[in-house]
């Protein structure tokens, strides 16, 4: 037999404008404004009522700054691509680098947010310092994943051409991938970025002692991604480019 609800529906509203307002408190906090506010109601029940309004705590998306030049190349680029096929997709290698951090778990900050909502302004999160770390550039296309360096430095653009010749090209040369051009600030577009969240989620119970040991389990769980995995990004682009649109 299901209960009597404790709350009514105006207050459940109240408390759905609470996690509106700021889509970063947590439980605690929502339960001490809802409360302060003359609603009777557990922690429980608040958490219960969030999760039932759709929402889920999940870790929030970085958010970029794109001035108007920006974004009207990159809407440029997505029209030119939007016909473009899994098979010219398949073709195609993508780049970045990412940080890893010796420090895993749930020290960075969680947001209240419903399917869909991940790029919303009210979601997303001001890039922070991070603990000791390693920074890594990689590769990947259809075929799998690919070349892998660490890096000493911010990459600029002298480090970015030395990673091309010394990296990129030779296996580009190995199989016959194209490199279009690319617009600048674009993660959203690019499916290497779920790869790496892939590697750091599998990463996640890992406990290196150094940076030397943080790079070498890098290497290991880079290397142990399917080609599968990357065909399974690289056929998002279509809806990648869509959402851009």
């Amino acid at each position: 037999v299901v209960g009597k609800r404790c709350t009514t529906n105006r207050e459940n509203r109240s408390l759905e404008r609470l996690v509106k307002q700021n889509r970063f408190k947590n439980v605690g906090k929502l339960h001490k404004e809802w409360t302060e506010a003359g609603v009777k109601a557990s922690r429980a029940t608040t958490h219960r009522c969030v999760k039932e309004f759709g929402y889920s705590c999940c870790i929030p998306l970085v958010k970029l700054l794109l001035n108007h030049r920006q974004r009207q190349r990159c809407l440029s680029w997505a029209k030119e691509k939007k016909n473009w096929t899994v098979a010219q997709w398949s073709k195609v290698l993508f780049s970045d680098e990412s940080k890893f951090c010796i420090s895993f778990g749930n020290q960075r900050p969680r947001v209240w947010r419903k399917g869909g909502e991940a790029h919303i302004p009210g979601c997303l999160k001001s890039s922070v310092k991070f603990p000791q770390s390693v920074m890594v550039w990689g590769a990947m296309s259809s075929a799998g994943v690919g070349p892998l360096c660490f890096l000493k430095t911010k990459v600029t653009a002298l480090v970015y051409q030395e990673i091309l010749e010394h990296l990129m090209l030779p296996w580009l040369n190995d199989h016959g991938v194209d490199v279009p051009d690319w617009p600048a600030n674009s993660p959203d577009l690019n499916p290497i970025e779920n790869l790496w969240g892939i590697v750091k989620r599998k990463m996640r119970n890992e406990r290196p002692k150094n940076a030397d040991e943080l790079k070498a389990t890098v290497k290991e769980t880079w290397a142990s991604i399917p080609p599968q995995q990357c065909h399974r990004l690289i056929t998002s682009m279509s809806r990648r480019i869509e959402a851009v649109i």
